[in-house]
C-alpha cells in the first residue's frame, strides 16, 4: 500500500473518531435541564439572546477549531475583532465612508492581521500561542491609542439590523455563523485544502514528505480566523451602536472552550468545525442558566475556565483510556498468533 493510501486511511480514521453525537446528547441533556430548573428559558425573548449570543462564540469557534485541526491556535481573535469593529466604526464616523465600504475594509483588514499572525509563526517557527498572545497585545495597543480608551458612538443606523435585525425567528448573526459553518464545513469535507488541513494535524513532516505545501495552508487557516474574528467584531458593534474597545475579551477561551467541548483535539487532526458550534451553544446554555438562576455574572469566567479544563480532562482520559485498550487488543493479539512461547518459556 502507498504512504498516500496509508495516510488517507489515517485521515479517515481520525474523522471517525470525532464524536458528534454524544455532543449532541449533552447538550439536549442540559436544555432540558435549563427548562426544568428556569420557567423563563424557554421564552421567546430570552431563546433569542441565548442564540444571539451563541452567533459569537460559535463563529469563532468555528475558526478556532479550523486551526487546533492542524495543532494550532490563535488567542489574538478578540483583539483582533475589536481592532476591525474600531476601524469600521471610524471609518463610518469619523471619516464618513460608506457604511458598507468601511465593513469589507474592516473585514480585509481582518484576513490581513491574521494572515500576519501566520506568517510570524511560520517563517520564524514560533509557537502560536507565544505569538498570538504577544500580537493580542499589540493589536489591544493599537486600539487604545486610536480610540484613547473611549468608545466610537453614532454607528449609523443602516448597519444596526446586521447586529439586532433576525431572519423570521432567527437573530441574523445566527444566520452568519450558519453560513461561516457552511462554509468551513465545505472546506474540510469537499476540497484538497480541507484533506490536506487533516494531513498537516496527523503529522506535519509526513505532510511535507508528501508535497503538502504545509506553511502555506496554516498562513491560510490564520487568515481565515482573521476573517471570521473581523466578522463577529463588526457585527457586535452593529449589535452595540457602537465601537468599544471591550469587544471580545472572553472570545479566546470561550472558543477554545468551544472547540474542545465539541471534539477537536488540541494536537490536531481529530474533530469537526461542527462540533465547536454544539460546544458554543453549551456554553451560551450555561452562562444563561448563570443569569436565570440569579447567580453573579463574575462566576461566568470561572465556569467557562472550568469547562475548558473539564473537557480537556476528559479529551486527555479518554486518549489515555483508547490507548491501553488498543495496547491490551494488541497483546492479546500476539498471544493468539504465539500460543505455545508461553509453555515453552515455562519448560
Amino acid at each position: 500500500m502507498s504512504k498516500l493510501r496509508l495516510f488517507q486511511r489515517d485521515i479517515i480514521n481520525s474523522l471517525k473518531r470525532s464524536n458528534m453525537t454524544a455532543i449532541g446528547a449533552v447538550l439536549i441533556i442540559m436544555i432540558i435541564a435549563a427548562s426544568l430548573s428556569s420557567e423563563h428559558f424557554l421564552d421567546e425573548y430570552n431563546l433569542k439572546a441565548v442564540v444571539r449570543d451563541l452567533a459569537f462564540i460559535g463563529m469563532i469557534g468555528i475558526g478556532q477549531a479550523l486551526l487546533l485541526l492542524i495543532g494550532e491556535l490563535d488567542l489574538s481573535v478578540g483583539k483582533i475583532a475589536t481592532l476591525c469593529g474600531v476601524i469600521a466604526g471610524m471609518l463610518m464616523v469619523t471619516s464618513g465612508l460608506n457604511p458598507f465600504l468601511s465593513l469589507a475594509l474592516a473585514l480585509t483588514l481582518g484576513i490581513l492581521l491574521g494572515a500576519l499572525n501566520g506568517l510570524i509563526i511560520t517563517k520564524l517557527r514560533l509557537n502560536s500561542m507565544v505569538v498570538t498572545i504577544g500580537m493580542a497585545g499589540v493589536y489591544g495597543g493599537v486600539t487604545l491609542v486610536l480610540t484613547k480608551g473611549k468608545a466610537v458612538t453614532n454607528i449609523p443606523a443602516v448597519v444596526h439590523f446586521l447586529g439586532k435585525g433576525n431572519l423570521g425567528l432567527v437573530p441574523l448573526p445566527f444566520v452568519f455563523t450558519l453560513a461561516v459553518l457552511i462554509g468551513a464545513l465545505f472546506l474540510v469535507k469537499k476540497t484538497k485544502t480541507g484533506r490536506y488541513i487533516y494531513a498537516i494535524g496527523n503529522n506535519k513532516e509526513a505532510a511535507r514528505i508528501l508535497g503538502i505545501k504545509v506553511d502555506r495552508i496554516r498562513i491560510f487557516n490564520y487568515g481565515v480566523m482573521g476573517f471570521i474574528s473581523a466578522l463577529a467584531g463588526i457585527l457586535y458593534v452593529a449589535r452595540l451602536g457602537s465601537s468599544q474597545a471591550s469587544i471580545g475579551e472572553n472570545w479566546p477561551m470561550n472558543s477554545i472552550a468551544a472547540s474542545v467541548i465539541g471534539g477537536v483535539a488540541l494536537t490536531g487532526g481529530v474533530g469537526n468545525p461542527a462540533g465547536a458550534l454544539i460546544g458554543a451553544a453549551i456554553i451560551s446554555v450555561i452562562q444563561n442558566m448563570i443569569v436565570l438562576l440569579g447567580v453573579n455574572v463574575y462566576w461566568q469566567s470561572a465556569v467557562s475556565g472550568f469547562v475548558v479544563v473539564a473537557a480537556i480532562s476528559f479529551g486527555s482520559i479518554s486518549a489515555i483510556v483508547r490507548d491501553r485498550k488498543q495496547r491490551k487488543a494488541k497483546m492479546q493479539a500476539l498471544a493468539k498468533i504465539n500460543p505455545g512461547e508461553k509453555n515453552c518459556g515455562q519448560t
